[in-house]
């Protein structure tokens, strides 16, 4: 039962972060409000990371940052530790 709740949590916090990536970069081509870095990276670091950084290759947003570009993949390969532990342990 855990495993598909901590399933269904990851599924919507990564499709939440992909529509971050694409609003955000949409927002900036049109010369109008962003969304702060601060909550993309919160996104991410909720477990979001894989939308996130899915959204930032495919709508090619924020790659020339160096804490995207390389800070994502760092976090993805950390989170992705974590959730393989916890799924280990149950």
């Amino acid at each position: 039962m855990i495993t598909y709740l901590l399933f269904i949590y990851l599924v919507l916090v990564n499709l939440i972060g992909l529509y971050l990536m694409y609003t955000d970069k949409k927002r900036s081509m049109l010369k109008q409000y962003r969304i702060s870095e601060k909550t993309l990276w919160q996104t991410a670091i909720l477990g979001g990371v894989l939308g996130v950084t899915v959204g930032m290759r495919l709508f090619r947003h924020k790659t020339k940052h160096p804490h995207f570009k390389w800070g994502l993949p760092l976090l993805l390969i950390i989170e992705g530790g974590i959730i393989y532990f916890f799924l280990l342990i149950y």
